[in-house]
């Protein structure tokens, strides 16, 4: 009897990335591949990388080092794919150091690893296919989502930015948004499939222009008529492109999430125009006034970068103080680190490591200790949960997000999962909520 083929994907970096992933599955799937859960027995390993942090590229590296010995004892095809295979220094030291790997792709030709593969394994040598620019955007991929219930939809790809820390326009190109018709059609085979709650995802998801007649408010507005959808959620916004219309849809669009994650990055006006950010602390805090003042329930998150280049306690301190004042629900803190190729690489007085780390220290437990304070705030609350699986930290609670983002964690059955359910607030913790179903 045939052995089934095996597959195992590991996912490095943002929901984009996890969305790739899905579709790299998807198509293995149509080539009659079963997902393997344990990397070192699957006969396909990939690894779908991402460039915007050091940490990940050392962790990379590190676990492709340890798949040497493996593929040494038995018939493995390894794959490597993602942002980082978008720079050819990467590319280059791949090939030099790690002459295991078996095919190499980048972001903009995801749609040609059936191919890829099946040339690998035909002329057992290596195969190398990364382009440069993205080309058309190609519809109609298959993908083996993550959960039943709840799906990443990708409105558009790539970034005009250019923030002077950020290797992304290099590695996912130019912005490039999809026709709001044929995402409209993927949202409704989607909720036809059971989906309630889609992830509208992009670099820049707000610069969103499908075309002449539609933005990403108009997108927003569109989907949310679609019939049996029940909730909306978009990653990742920049403030720039925060418009008063898209802080209306809020209000107008009850399937859209009371939730933003607003990446402020600094509280320094300086630093930003270092950042290349196109805005000031000053315009970040009147777009939270709007949003509060529109949406009073609405809950935040950000994206902070510690040590940029040149930044002064003064400057640090600025940003800690922009914390205290906007009082973030949670806040994804990252050390600066530096990335080849862009501009800030060469830029100088870069911070020492001693004292991105001090003042990291500082900023962690200001946001940790503001989030305890607004999580224990929910306590008595009832909120409308989306129930996504067995949960991470207690062996027989389950958990899901509420509509504001926020992970609760109770106890529950496997019945209960896909389904809005009612769910009492009992305890805020730092990190996440507990509570009890209530009936209606």
């Amino acid at each position: 009897m045939k052995k089934t083929k095996t597959y195992h994907i590991t996912t490095f970096g943002c929901q984009m990335n996890e969305h790739d992933s899905e579709t790299l599955a998807g198509m293995l799937a149509e080539k009659g591949y079963e997902e393997s859960p344990e990397r070192d027995e699957a006969d396909v390993v990939i690894f779908n990388t991402c460039s915007v942090r050091d940490n990940a590229d050392k962790r990379f590296f590190g676990t492709l080092g340890q798949l040497k010995k493996i593929k040494k004892s038995r018939d493995l095809t390894l794959c490597v794919c993602g942002c980082m295979m978008q720079q050819q220094h990467i590319i280059d030291d791949i090939k030099k150091k790690f002459p295991w790997v078996d095919v190499i792709f980048g972001t903009h030709n995801i749609h040609q690893f059936p191919q890829l593969l099946d040339s690998a394994l035909e002329e057992k040598k290596r195969v190398i296919n990364v382009w440069e620019d993205g080309g058309e955007i190609v519809e109609g991929l298959p993908a083996k989502r993550l959960y039943k219930h709840k799906a990443f939809v990708n409105i558009m790809y790539g970034c005009n930015n250019f923030c002077t820390y950020c290797i992304v326009p290099y590695t996912r190109g130019r912005e490039r948004s999809r026709k709001p018709e044929d995402i409209l059609r993927e949202v409704k085979c989607l909720v036809a499939d059971g989906v309630r709650e889609v992830t509208l995802l992009g670099q820049n998801v707000n610069s969103y222009r499908g075309d002449e007649n539609t933005d990403f408010s108009d997108l927003i507005y569109m989907l949310n008529e679609v019939e049996g959808l029940e909730r909306i959620r978009f990653m990742t916004s920049h403030p720039k492109d925060l418009s008063d219309k898209l802080i209306q849809a809020y209000v107008d669009c009850e399937k859209l999430c009371k939730y933003i994650h607003l990446p402020v990055q600094c509280g320094s006006s300086r630093v930003l125009k270092e950042m290349n950010r196109k805005y000031t602390r000053e315009d970040y805090l009147e777009l939270i006034r709007k949003l509060r003042a529109a949406v009073p329930e609405i809950t935040i998150s950000t994206d902070i970068i510690v040590g940029f280049p040149g930044e002064t306690e003064e400057e640090f301190e600025e940003t800690l103080s922009l914390v205290a004042e906007v009082e973030y629900d949670s806040a994804f803190t990252f050390l600066y680190s530096i990335r080849k190729g862009t501009p800030a690489e060469k830029y100088p007085d870069q911070i020492p490591e001693e004292v991105k780390h001090e003042r990291f220290n500082r900023l962690v437990d200001l946001v940790n200790e503001i989030s305890a304070k607004k999580n224990a705030a929910y306590v008595g609350r009832v909120e409308k949960v989306l129930v996504e699986g067995y949960s991470k930290n207690t062996a027989t609670a389950y958990s899901g997000r509420t509509d504001g983002f926020k992970l609760i964690n109770f106890e529950g059955s496997e019945d209960l999962v896909g389904k809005i359910v009612n769910v009492r607030v009992t305890a805020g913790k730092t990190f996440s909520l507990e509570g009890e179903i209530v009936s209606e």
